[in-house]
């Protein structure tokens, strides 16, 4: 795939650049219906229908687990797609910002807590996994005025290995296999873990940079006001000074008039 029709785009039939930095224009043309945005909407079509068949017949037989398994593989392949085509053809709306974070949260949240209940998976795992989620997100807020936190390396891993852990406990699998997701999770957990504490780290200091610049950027300000009411001042003390002089050079061109108006008066005598 080379590109985009131009309806997708937004319209404005110019064909889009991969791996092109976005513009603002760009960026409000997008369409809603655009495939990232649709790929986003199905994700979050498919939550509802994997937890109905999960839970089918008692959330216990292979075959609907396995149709489960297809629906969450189906959603965390589109989780892998969407967001790539939104920035490589420059499809990125508002919608796919809010929405796009939202679906992911939303079909592993799903997963893990029907899991829980269903006993294949210990509450404490989901427990982790979710107050990391919904830490890292709060935190993402608490320094989106300063600066957004980049989606590093270890968080993509941690995703992948989430995804694959969970797919794993949706299936009805015995012997090896099952010992073999119980480690995957584990590994899921530790990166989950490690990366969430690093989002930690990276969240501190760019709000310390962000609040040094924002005290940088006001003693700037309040040293250019000093500066202009000082420049004020100097001029209206230059004006001051001066108008006394104006009315001397005033006064001495009044008397010189004078004066030779009386030197016309007595020469016509």
């Amino acid at each position: 795939m080379t590109g985009v029709p131009a309806s997708a785009a937004g319209g404005s039939g110019a064909k889009p650049v991969r791996g092109g930095k976005l513009g603002t224009a760009a960026v409000n043309q997008a369409s809603l219906w655009n495939i990232a945005n649709i790929l986003t909407m199905v994700r979050l079509l498919l939550v509802p229908g994997f937890v109905l068949l999960l839970f089918h017949d008692g959330g216990y037989d292979p075959v609907w687990r396995a149709f489960a398994w297809a629906a969450f593989a189906v959603a965390m392949i589109t989780d892998l797609f969407d967001g790539h085509l939104a920035r490589a053809y420059n499809l990125v709306t508002d919608f796919g910002k809010i929405a796009d974070p939202i679906a992911d949260k939303a079909i592993m949240g799903a997963a893990l807590v029907s899991l829980s209940i269903l006993g294949d998976l210990p509450w404490w795992i989901t427990g982790v996994i979710l107050a990391r989620e919904l830490g890292i997100t709060l935190m993402r807020f608490w320094v989106i005025r300063h600066a957004v936190i980049p989606a590093s390396r270890g968080g993509k891993l941690k995703t992948l290995a989430q995804g694959t852990a969970a797919g794993m406990y949706v299936l009805v699998l015995t012997g090896p296999l099952a010992t073999l997701r119980f480690w995957v999770m584990m590994v899921a957990v530790v990166l989950t873990v490690v990366t969430g504490l690093d989002y930690v780290r990276q969240a501190v200091v760019l709000r310390r940079q962000g609040l040094a610049a924002e005290r940088a950027a006001a003693a700037e300000r309040a040293a250019a006001a000093e500066r202009a009411e000082e420049a004020l001042r100097t001029t209206a003390g230059t004006a001051a000074d001066a108008a006394p002089a104006a009315g001397a050079v005033a006064g001495a061109k009044d008397v010189h008039a004078a004066a030779e108006a009386r030197d016309a008066a007595e020469a016509e005598r």
